[in-house]
């Protein structure tokens, strides 16, 4: 009988494979299998989520961030993942603080229905409430956040090895995102054919703004002193290899968009939001950003540069930016 019992409940080998096989590959409800393309580093995507016809949400295990990371991808009329084709590719770079997400240039301005029509693939990266577009030096030990590492090496090989960005790049940013377009233009020369900056304090070793990154570090819940660059003055250096404003002879040959209001209450300002808070970070973007235009006169780099007066540090301004700057961009990108 004991014998019966065991034959009975036998279960050949092979069935049992295919079965656990079968098991593993089911997906789980609402996430879809990870697709192969892998960065050098090992980061993958872990989650796809199909937000509407043309927007795709991907979740990226990332040893550069030591956590997951999200990118928002806008795909072009007639893409179609894996089919070969590289597109010509734009990304377009958040702010800080309460505008940190990769969301947020689809939540408040109409770059989808803007780029409904435009042969680009649009890469919108997560880059943290205040990561400002860097690897961190956390007192030497280095390690996570490393941002840029995310960006530049992570992002950009998933998205070309799996998503179908091509090697026709352009990068543009608001605020915070302005100063990480220039940054990445400038650290990797030759990898953008244009670059597009919106009210950003790009040089950030300017009278002031060492000491106004440092406060929006505590003010976003980092703060020990100097864990970004370092101390901006006994380490200098370190700082200095981050400031776009010492390294402008790098966007030689980079198609250039700069843009920013003066602070006053603009067109486009609505009268239900004091625009106090948006007309001090505004004029205080100005000032920063006429001086890094100074300093790319000196250097006989050109820039099409747009100071379109009154305006305040708000969406509707950087909307208003965007398609101004599309030409250039495009242009870039070689549409």
């Amino acid at each position: 009988m004991n014998s019966r019992f065991r034959q009975r409940r036998r279960i050949p080998i092979r069935a049992l494979v295919m079965a656990l096989l079968a098991g593993a590959l089911i997906p789980v409800a609402g996430a879809s299998a990870a697709p192969a393309a892998m960065a050098d580093d090992g980061a993958k995507v872990v989650k796809e989520t199909q937000i509407d016809a043309r927007t795709l949400d991907i979740e990226i295990s990332s040893p550069a961030l030591g956590t997951t990371g999200l990118v928002r991808l806008l795909t072009p009329q007639g893409w179609s993942k894996g089919d070969g084709r590289a597109w010509p590719t734009l990304y377009l770079l958040h702010g800080c603080c309460e505008t940190a997400d990769y969301q947020s240039w689809t939540k408040f301005t109409d770059v989808e229905q803007f780029t409904a029509d435009k042969p680009a693939l649009v890469v919108l990266p997560s880059a943290g409430k205040i990561g400002m577009y860097s690897d961190w030096w956390n007192y030497g030990l280095f390690g996570s956040p490393r941002w840029e590492k995310f960006h530049m090496t992570e992002v950009r090989q998933i998205v070309e090895r799996g998503y179908g960005a091509g090697d026709r790049r352009a990068i543009a940013g608001l605020s915070m995102g302005a100063y990480g377009a220039m940054e990445y233009a400038t650290r990797y020369p030759g990898m953008f054919g244009a670059a597009a900056a919106y009210s950003g304090a790009i040089d950030v070793l300017a009278p002031g703004i060492p000491e106004v990154t440092q406060l929006n570090m505590i003010a976003q819940g980092f703060p020990i002193w100097g864990v970004l660059w370092g101390d901006p003055w006994s380490q200098r250096a370190r700082w200095e290899d981050h400031d776009p404003a010492f390294k402008v002879d790098k966007l030689r040959g980079v198609k250039l968009y700069i843009s920013c209001g003066n602070g006053q209450t603009g067109p486009l300002d609505g009268p239900s939001s004091p625009p106090q808070v948006g007309a001090l970070l505004e004029s205080n973007a100005l000032s920063n950003t006429q001086g890094f235009v100074d300093k790319l006169k000196q250097q006989n780099v050109p820039a099409t540069v747009d100071f379109y007066g009154a305006g305040t540090h708000s969406w509707p301004y950087w909307q208003f930016a965007f398609h101004r700057s599309w030409p250039v961009l495009a242009s870039g990108m070689g549409i």
